[in-house]
């Protein structure tokens, strides 16, 4: 699934839309200050957010945030429900 928008919030919250209609807000919060997330400490980092050419929300410093999890985390959903070929067993000949 990729991002058609993603709008940073107060507290580290994050709006996000996806082609299908979906939207809300996610809590990045417990991120903050961890590994590549320390950058976000520093004042109007995490206000940058952009979208990449992959639906992907985006930081400077290589940091990203996978939006099929994204998806699934705003939803509560699960992957299968989503991607329905993880289902799928696979026989080899």
């Amino acid at each position: 699934m990729k991002l058609v928008e993603a709008k940073p919030l107060n507290d580290y919250r994050l709006f996000l839309r996806y082609p299908d209609g979906t939207a809300g807000v996610v809590d990045l919060s417990p991120l903050v200050g961890r590994g590549l997330f320390a950058a976000w400490l520093q004042p109007g980092v995490f206000e940058q957010v952009t979208i990449s050419e992959d639906g992907a929300p985006v930081w400077a410093g290589e940091i990203d945030l996978c939006p099929d999890a994204l998806y699934l985390q705003l939803t509560g959903r699960r992957p299968e429900e989503i991607f329905p070929n993880l289902n799928v067993s696979f026989v080899h000949a």
